[in-house]
């Protein structure tokens, strides 16, 4: 889910893992399912996507396209 509600707003990995505080190798990782997140590391990223942290797993509503991006 995390890369569709990437793509959805049109971040990058290289923008994305800016926006939350992680190195690029490490969330290239976690989004091609090459490592497992920590709790930490998807609520920095929820935060940056303002998403929640279910959403970013599959338990939340559907990912959709947000305004002004």
């Amino acid at each position: 889910m995390l890369r569709q509600i990437r793509d959805a707003q049109g971040y990058s990995l290289r923008a994305l893992a800016g926006k939350a505080g992680m190195a690029y190798p490490a969330l290239f990782r976690l989004e091609s399912g090459e490592a497992d997140p920590r709790l930490s590391t998807l609520r920095k990223l929820a935060k940056a996507l303002k998403v929640t942290v279910a959403e970013i797993i599959g338990e939340g509503r559907p990912a959709r396209k947000r305004a002004g991006r």
